[in-house]
């Protein structure tokens, strides 16, 4: 938890109990379902939520943006900025329901009005939001093939609206027709552990 303050020092009391209260929270669910390796649950605070955060040192969002998180899993990186954003709404969908179902209790425990959990699958999804954000769940392009069509033109922030995805390791043939309008920002830049040394926050602007 100290590691959320010391990146995030301007959080409100309110949000401080938030992020205190998933480690718990977490603990308890993963004793039913193994949502998180055994030893991931020790490192909740970097390796998921902080992880998670690295969207906000690239992007503020605005009050009323809409943000869809496409395979959430146990609600990464949907839920801690949730917390971080509370004026924004946040929809976060996965295809497996029994994490769908862990992320709704979590949504309960932590009283977050601002956040809506669904076992669907991205295809299936009509709606348009500002933001489709993610945590590397598939190859960068097929990822975007899938959820440009969820992308609204309408602007309200300070980046035009688009992709924003968390991704680990070598990617360069992923990202070569991407290169020109994509943005990667390395996220050891933000955060000091070295977890992160490998980790980015991939931008993408999408124009329709």
């Amino acid at each position: 938890m100290q590691k959320i303050i010391k990146y995030f020092p301007n959080l409100t009391p309110e949000q401080i109990i938030r992020f205190e209260k998933m480690e718990p929270v977490y603990r308890d669910w993963n004793e039913k379902i193994n949502l998180i390796s055994r030893k991931d649950i020790d490192s909740l605070y970097e390796k998921h939520i902080l992880h998670s955060l690295a969207i906000a040192k690239i992007i503020t969002f605005r009050p009323g943006t809409r943000i869809l998180d496409v395979g959430t899993g146990g609600g990464f990186p949907g839920i801690p900025l949730a917390i971080l954003f509370p004026t924004c709404q946040f929809v976060l969908i996965d295809s497996i329901g029994k994490k769908i179902k862990v992320v709704q209790s979590v949504v309960e425990e932590l009283d977050l009005k601002n956040v809506i959990a669904i076992n669907t699958r991205v295809e299936d999804i009509k709606e348009e939001f500002d933001f489709v954000i993610s945590r590397a769940v598939t190859a960068f392009p097929v990822f975007v093939g899938l959820v440009k069509k969820n992308i609204s033109r309408k602007q309200q922030n300070s980046r035009p609206n688009g992709i924003i995805y968390l991704k680990g390791g070598d990617f360069q043939a992923e990202m070569k027709n991407f290169v020109r309008i994509a943005e990667v920002s390395e996220i050891a830049d933000f955060f000091a552990e070295p977890f992160f040394e490998t980790k980015k926050v991939v931008y993408l602007p999408i124009n329709k």
